[in-house]
């Protein structure tokens, strides 16, 4: 943009500035007017050039109004020509000016208004051919950076240089990927710019948003061509962006939209590769699972013995929970809907923790070396099955520790042992205890309890009464056990 200074550095012009209270005011145009009015015929960022014709007999004060007009119509400067209509720049017109915040130069008789216009002319003309040169330079910059190893990396920093500002690649969930970098990184706003990613998250892949300020300018735009942003770029100009600023953040966007989708086909390729592996190993085909993740960069490497993870949960969380996994270097996927990982044994437990405390429910399966990973899939399936909301993540080895009963949901044993021995007094109770320890032993119960035979027979006789079954029948001492490990001891009727 042409600057008022600038035009009064040209010294074929002879320009004198009168009152010059913005020296930084941007110049769009040229206009010359004799109106007394000249207002409803600008637009805005004009040198509004006269030599005052109409004002030959103006007292001191009706400068006032004049001026008023013209700070309204957004005029950059009022440039005065002397030696027609008035010998030298009126003094009403000075006070006007100082008054209303006016910029004024004084025109000297030999410069003709045309000479100005033209120079301005030539001033625009010359800077849009310069913005352009360096709009193209800039764009060749970021194209060329594009096609570097890490080229996103390489698109921001090559941004923040071209802008003398700072760029920043943030995650959706506003923490930096990359940066900030370039020349005015410390005063990059970082916690205001994650405030601004949260918000334009719910509104879609085609927002953006900006802040501003006197000192600096900062835009944020969500990167991808399709579905959820990928990321989000924040880029900082010092003052005010300019055309050429836009233009380069606007190419910057669009490189890093197409590398983003460059790296969602690298990812779904990569995730369709591990997912086949995955299965393949959870048919214990081991040797042909290496073989297709010998097909992916960075190479997995199967350990010696590995644990299953299978995981179920809402889709989304499961998607990010697999990138989560991918990113660690864990062999990761979904399968049949539900998210399935392979670990070295010792770090199974802990990825199950941090995965349950993302919101989903977790089964981990026993040890197995990878030739026999159908027992390891399937465990973590079992496990997974006895896993809640509130259980964290269930560890197949544990389950069998605990028995059957571990295979229960407590709640509903402890549901079914009071019903299954409803009626029965503590007497008998102790005495059902005992004959299941004893395998149903009626001579050791009665040495144990200190009874007659008969009196123990009468007494398991009237236990059967209450039961749904005989002890005689395996169905029934099964359930009378699970029943009586699921309630306190001193159960009562």
């Amino acid at each position: 943009m042409v600057l008022i200074r600038d035009l009064l550095k040209v010294g074929a012009l002879g320009l004198t500035g009168v009152h010059i209270c913005r020296s930084d005011a941007a110049v769009r145009w040229v206009a010359t007017s004799e109106l007394a009015d000249p207002g409803p015929f600008l637009e805005g960022g004009e040198i509004l050039l006269t030599t005052g014709l109409e004002t030959a007999s103006w007292r001191h004060g009706q400068w006032d109004g004049y001026i008023r007009r013209l700070v309204d119509a957004g005029v950059a400067a009022v440039g005065f020509g002397v030696g027609l209509t008035h010998a030298e720049t009126p003094a009403g017109l000075t006070d006007a000016c100082r008054r209303h915040g006016v910029n004024l130069l004084e025109v000297p008789r030999p410069t003709t208004f045309v000479a100005i216009s033209r120079h301005v002319a030539h001033l625009l003309e010359e800077q849009e051919s310069t913005a352009t040169r360096e709009s193209l330079q800039t764009q060749r910059k970021l194209i060329s950076a594009a096609a570097k190893p890490d080229p996103a990396t390489a698109v921001i920093t090559a941004l923040a240089a071209a802008l003398d500002g700072a760029a920043c690649l943030m995650n959706p969930d506003g923490r930096v990927v990359t940066g900030p970098v370039g020349p005015r990184r410390g005063a990059f706003p970082l916690d205001e710019v994650a405030d601004d990613v949260t918000r334009l998250q719910a509104r879609g892949i085609r927002s953006a948003a900006a802040q501003s300020n006197p000192a600096q300018s900062v835009s944020v735009h969500p990167i991808g061509l399709r579905g959820r942003a990928s990321a989000y770029l924040a880029a900082l100009v010092p003052a005010r962006a300019s055309e050429g600023h836009r233009q380069a953040v606007t190419t910057a966007v669009a490189l890093l939209g197409l590398i983003d989708e460059q790296d969602r086909s690298r990812t779904t390729t990569r995730r369709r590769l591990r997912s086949r592996a995955l299965e393949l190993l959870a048919e214990s085909d081991d040797r042909t699972a290496q073989l297709v993740l010998e097909v992916d960069h960075p190479v997995i490497k199967l350990p010696k013995h590995i644990r299953f993870l299978r995981a179920g949960g809402d889709e989304s969380a499961i998607e990010d929970a697999a990138a989560a996994l991918e990113r660690r270097g864990i062999l990761a996927g979904v399968l049949a809907a539900e998210l399935c990982a392979v670990t070295e044994p010792s770090r199974a437990e802990t990825t199950g923790a941090q995965l349950a405390d993302g919101g989903l429910q977790v089964g981990i399966g026993t040890s197995v070396s990878p030739r026999a990973g159908a027992a390891g899939y399937r465990t973590a399936g079992l496990a997974l099955a006895q896993a809640t909301e509130v259980s964290g993540a269930v560890v197949w080895d544990r389950v069998i520790d605990d028995g059957p009963l571990g295979l229960i949901d407590p709640d509903k044993a402890t549901a079914f042992a009071e019903q299954w021995l409803h009626g029965l007094d503590s007497e008998q109770l102790e005495t059902l205890r005992c004959f299941l320890r004893h395998h149903g032993s009626r001579l050791k119960v009665a040495e144990e309890l200190g009874l007659h035979r008969n009196t123990v027979r009468n007494r398991l006789s009237a236990i059967e009464t209450v039961l749904p079954g005989r002890l005689d029948d395996p169905q029934t001492r099964v359930s009378a056990w699970i029943a009586l490990q699921s309630v306190p001891d001193d159960l009562t009727p």
